[in-house]
C-alpha cells in the first residue's frame, strides 16, 4: 500500500504507474483517493478544533459557576452541547471517509522499478540469462508421472478418491527423493546465514490482507470455515506476519529467515495439459526465504535472493534460466520480480520453478513492520524468494538426471539425504 502522502504529492506518477501495469480501469480511484483524502483531512482538522475547544468551554463554565453567573454557564453549556453533536456528526465522518479511503488505498498497486519491462502478460517477460547448458537426450523422456510410476512413486488415483483432483500419493523412493530436496534446500539456506524457522501454517484474516492483494487473496487462499483463520499459500505469508505491529532497531536488521512449510492453493482458473500430474496442485511442501531489511538494502538482497535458488538447481545439474516479469504480469504490492525456470528436456522449454520478489515497504505499511533508525522510525522493505517447491521440482530433476534405461542420477549434494545412493533403479 502506498504512503498516502505520496498519492497527494504525485497523483500522476501514481496513475501513470496504472497505466504501465494496464489497470486503467483504478485511474478514477486516484482522484477519488485525493477527494476523499480532502474530506478526511478537513473533518479531522474540524474535529480536533472541536475537542480542543471543549477542553476550553469546560474550563469556562468552571470558573463562570464559580463567580455565580449561572446563566451564562448554560449558555456556554449550550454551546458544548452543540459541538458535542457536531463532532459526534464528524467522527462519523472521519470513520466513513477513513474505511472508503483504506479500501480505494489497498487496491492501487506500488510503485513498480524504473528498471520493469512494460507488457501486459506473462507472454512479454524478459529473459535475464541461462545457467548451464539445456540438453535434449537422444531418447523419449516421458511424462514426468510415468516416470514415477516406473518406481512405484505415485497414486493419483487413490489421492483422487480421498481428496479429489488436484492431490497426490508420493511413495517410496520418489517420496523419499521429495523430502531429500526440501532437506538439503533446508540445509543450502542455512550454510549461506538463513535462520531456520517453521512458521504456523496458518494465518488470521489482517497478514493475508497485509501480505497481498485481494485478487490474490480471492484466487489462492482457503479459508478455515467459521474462523478467522486461512490456510497459508506459502511460508512467506506467516513469516513475514511475524513481524506484524513490531519496531525493530535498525542495528538488528536485516532479518534473514528460511522457512519450511506445506502450502495450500485454490489454483483457480483453467491450466493446461502440461499442468496434469503434480505440475499445478492445491497441496505441496515448500522451503522459502524472506527479508526484512532496511530500504537502501532491498535491491542488493533482491539480486542475492534469486541467486540463491540459480545455485541450489545448478548444484542439482539442472539448467536454468532467470526471468523478469513484466509490468502487467506484476503482483500490485511487488515493486520487481524475476522468477527462475527450470529446463524440461521433455517439452523443450524451461517452466517456473520459483518466484523472486522486492515489495519494498508495501506489505511493511500494511502490517506496521517498523525500524527505529538514527532518523527516526520507518518502514522496513520485504523480500521473499522459493528456494524450492517439491513436487514440482520433481518434474525438472527426473527429467534432467534420467537415464536411458529408466534409472535416474542422484547429484552428490542429494546423496547424503537419500541413504548415500547414486542412482535409483527403476521397479518396472
Amino acid at each position: 500500500m502506498l504512503d498516502i502522502k505520496f498519492v497527494r504529492e504525485n497523483p500522476d506518477l501514481v496513475k501513470e504507474n496504472l497505466r504501465k501495469k494496464f489497470q486503467l480501469e483504478k485511474i478514477d480511484s486516484v482522484d477519488r483517493v485525493i477527494e476523499l483524502d480532502v474530506k478526511n483531512r478537513k473533518a479531522q482538522a474540524e474535529a480536533d478544533s472541536l475537542r480542543a475547544e471543549k477542553n476550553k468551554l469546560s474550563k469556562e463554565i468552571g470558573a463562570l459557576m464559580a463567580q455565580g453567573k449561572k446563566e451564562e454557564a448554560l449558555a456556554v453549556k449550550d454551546k458544548v452541547s452543540a459541538n458535542a453533536r457536531r463532532l459526534a456528526k464528524l467522527e462519523e465522518e472521519e470513520s466513513s471517509y477513513s474505511k472508503e479511503l483504506l479500501k480505494l488505498m489497498m487496491t492501487i498497486p506500488n510503485i513498480i522499478d524504473p528498471s520493469v519491462p512494460i507488457g501486459k502478460d506473462d507472454s512479454e517477460n524478459v529473459e535475464v540469462k541461462r545457467y548451464g547448458e539445456p540438453l535434449v537426450p537422444s531418447f523419449e523422456i516421458p511424462y514426468h508421472t510415468e516416470i514415477m510410476e516406473r518406481f512405484d512413486g505415485i497414486d493419483l488415483d487413490a489421492a483422487g478418491r480421498v481428496a479429489g483432483n488436484g492431490f497426490y500419493y508420493l511413495m517410496g523412493d520418489i517420496a523419499r527423493l521429495h523430502s531429500a530436496v526440501i532437506a538439503y534446500a533446508r540445509d543450502f539456506m542455512i550454510d549461506r546465514g538463513f535462520t531456520y524457522c517453521v512458521p504456523p501454517f496458518m494465518i488470521r484474516s489482517n497478514v493475508v490482507t497485509g501480505v497481498m492483494s485481494f485478487a490474490e487473496m480471492d484466487a489462492m487462499m482457503y479459508k478455515i470455515e467459521g474462523e478467522d483463520l486461512y490456510l497459508i499459500g506459502t511460508s512467506e505469508h506467516s513469516m513475514i506476519g511475524k513481524f506484524i505491529d513490531t519496531i525493530t532497531d535498525e542495528k538488528e536488521l536485516p532479518k534473514t529467515l528460511t522457512s519450511y512449510s506445506p502450502c495450500f492453493r485454490k489454483e483457480k482458473g483453467a491450466h493446461g495439459i502440461e499442468e496434469r500430474g503434480v505440475y499445478r496442485i492445491h497441496q505441496f511442501e515448500k522451503q522459502e526465504m524472506i527479508v526484512v531489511c532496511k530500504p537502501e538494502e532491498s535491491p542488493m538482497w533482491f539480486d542475492r535472493l534469486w541467486q540463491n535458488t540459480v545455485d541450489l538447481f545448478r548444484s542439482m545439474d539442472i539448467p536454468v534460466r532467470t526471468l523478469e516479469c513484466c509490468s502487467g504480469d506484476l503482483a500490485d504490492l511487488k515493486v520487481k520480480s524475476y522468477d527462475v525456470e527450470a529446463w524440461s528436456p521433455r517439452q523443450k522449454k524451461y517452466f517456473e520453478v520459483g518466484s523472486c520478489s522486492n515489495l519494498s515497504d508495501a506489505q511493511a505499511r500494511r502490517l506496521k513492520i517498523r525500524v527505529n533508525g538514527e532518523k527516526g522510525k520507518y518502514f522496513a522493505h520485504t523480500l521473499n524468494n522459493t528456494v524450492v517447491a517439491p513436487p514440482r521440482m520433481l518434474i525438472a530433476f527426473l527429467e534432467n538426471n534420467l537415464n536411458e534405461d529408466g534409472s535416474v542420477n542422484i547429484p552428490k549434494v542429494l546423496r547424503p539425504y537419500m541413504g548415500g545412493k547414486d542412482k535409483l533403479i527403476p521397479k518396472h
